[in-house]
């Protein structure tokens, strides 16, 4: 089974196509999903891309939260459906309470762009099952408020649960609290992360293919489901 992925087009998303092209790379079949829809046209799993939804007004994703095609996605993956939030859509993910926690300025207030590595920590989600624990990849950092920030239960409930995606090695780049790069719901199937896997996923246009393992993953654990 061919999945069939939606990448969500907000106002000001920047990297809707970088999803799509890496979904297609990884076998899958990319859906286009409107903000304004609220239909999610069957698909089998959902991206919330990268970018400045609706300018990021107000706060990060504050906006982009209540748009028509998210109360669907909210509704679909409080059923299991997959769900991945890169960048902006990791914002966008902890302002609709999908995931705990949220992202702030980075630490020293500048705009960060620079590849970053990451360690794998979580490899039973839909999205990270064809990495190894321990996997150390690298990827892309993009952004001016991807400092991870939770109060000590939640981080405690992150830690214990097994909560934690992928942890920034070799420096933390923005101050997010214990290096969190990435997280994952509690069901495992939400997933959100601050550095783009999308533009790493071949060795000719990104710093590595280290990234692609997050879209052949989901493909792969849809073709078995």
């Amino acid at each position: 089974m061919t999945a069939r992925i939606g990448v969500v087009t907000f106002p000001g998303s920047l990297d809707d196509r970088d999803a799509r092209r890496a979904v297609k790379r990884a076998g899958a079949t990319p859906v286009e999903l409107w903000h304004g829809d609220p239909s999610l046209q069957h698909v089998d799993a959902v991206i919330l891309p990268g970018g400045f939804s609706y300018g990021d007004y107000l706060r990060c994703g504050a906006i982009a939260r209540f748009a028509p095609v998210m109360a669907e996605i909210i509704l679909a993956a409080a059923h299991g459906l997959p769900v991945l939030g890169i960048c902006n859509g990791f914002q966008i993910l902890c302002e609709a309470h999908l995931l705990p926690g949220a992202l702030t300025r980075n630490q020293g207030r500048r705009f960060i762009n620079r590849d970053v590595r990451i360690r794998i920590e979580n490899n039973t989600s839909v999205w990270a099952s064809g990495y190894d624990l321990g996997d150390e990849i690298t990827v892309v950092l993009k952004s001016g408020e991807g400092a991870y920030v939770a109060d000590e239960q939640t981080l405690g409930e992150l830690e214990s649960g097994g909560q934690i995606l992928g942890r920034y090695v070799g420096g933390n780049p923005n101050g997010s609290v214990a290096d969190i790069a990435g997280i994952v719901s509690e069901a495992g199937n939400v997933a959100g992360l601050m550095p783009h896997p999308e533009h790493a996923i071949d060795m000719l246009t990104g710093p590595a293919a280290d990234g692609l393992g997050f879209f052949t993953s989901v493909q792969r654990a849809i073709a078995v489901a």
